[in-house]
């Protein structure tokens, strides 16, 4: 994996405006961002919460800590970086003396600087070997999914990960040409399996999204971090979590649905027994998305959706 190429492409944070708000950010607090990539977030959280603010900034990807560390230089003693999973946010924050906090900020999924780096095999559309980790101290790669799952594992891994309605016939088509080892082979033979077609994305696209997800464990490892997250949060907290498609947003929604209520027994209970009580609000009652403007100037911003709660 190329991990010393600097991405050409300048990153630009989605929605900064809106996470401010959602945040409520103010001098003086303390703010976690879960995903802090280029740092783009991180910056204009540190501008707002100054003076006095305090970041802690957690990534996986060693090479986007040092586009952030290099971006956020300028906060010196105010920033601090922490290379680690989100779902270690708990034991991140308790063991730099970072809590409780005023803020914490997911913003998830694939950054464009991960996607424009060449040799780390996100992208479909230039060739790289079958990688997809986001930190090289993984052990597991897209290869290895690729060409050790049976055909049943992986069809059933494209359907849930990737929404793909031909999964078995891709999973079909993947095993009986594998060994796989490169983005253009894979791209290649999924464009066999199902053809372009009629389809508005390529037919590639669901696959490697898959892929990523279940190299990454991206949907466990926020379940885990949302919980980790709550706890760490000061009454009147802020939890802002920007998804990008429906498996993550599904996954905020039900959480901060579920630790808004005071009792989640299932509905065919008659008598309260979970003795589950609520200890977050939501603050809006839907997604909120980036504006048609964002929109044109980032096309990547377009399936943006930031929800937020409120440590009560």
């Amino acid at each position: 994996m190329n991990t010393t190429t600097q991405p050409t492409v300048s990153h630009t944070p989605v929605m900064v405006e809106q996470v401010l708000q959602a945040l409520a950010v103010q001098p003086g607090g303390r703010y976690v961002d879960c995903s802090v990539g280029g740092g783009g977030h991180a910056e204009a959280i540190l501008e707002a919460a100054s003076p006095g603010g305090l970041l802690l900034g957690i990534d996986a990807d060693p090479r986007a800590l040092q586009i952030a560390h290099s971006r956020l230089a300028r906060f010196g003693d105010a920033v601090l970086l922490v290379e680690g999973n989100f779902r270690d946010v708990q034991t991140i924050c308790r063991s730099h003396g970072f809590a409780p906090v005023h803020g914490i900020l997911f913003d998830l999924g694939l950054s464009s600087l991960q996607l424009a780096e060449e040799g780390r095999g996100f992208s479909f559309q230039v060739e790289a070997p079958l990688d997809m980790r986001f930190s090289p101290q993984q052990t597991a790669t897209a290869a290895d999914i690729v060409n050790t799952y049976s055909e049943q594992a992986l069809a059933d891994l494209l359907w849930r990960y990737g929404q793909e309605p031909l999964s078995r016939r891709i999973a079909r088509r993947i095993v009986r040409e594998r060994p796989l080892e490169t983005t253009t082979q894979l791209t290649k033979v999924v464009e066999k399996a199902v053809g372009r077609g009629h389809r508005r994305i390529h037919p590639a696209t669901r696959i490697f999204q898959a892929l990523r997800i279940a190299v990454n464990q991206e949907l466990e490892n926020l379940s885990a971090a949302l919980e980790g997250s709550r706890e760490l949060l000061g009454y009147g907290g802020r939890l802002v979590a920007i998804s990008f498609h429906s498996l993550e947003d599904a996954i905020v929604k039900n959480y901060f649905r579920q630790e808004s209520r005071d009792c989640i027994c299932p509905p065919d209970v008659p008598t309260c027994v979970c003795d589950h009580k609520a200890d977050l609000k939501l603050v809006t009652r839907g997604a909120i998305k980036p504006t048609p403007d964002e929109v044109a100037a980032n096309p990547r911003s377009r399936s943006g959706r930031l929800r937020v709660a409120e440590r009560l």
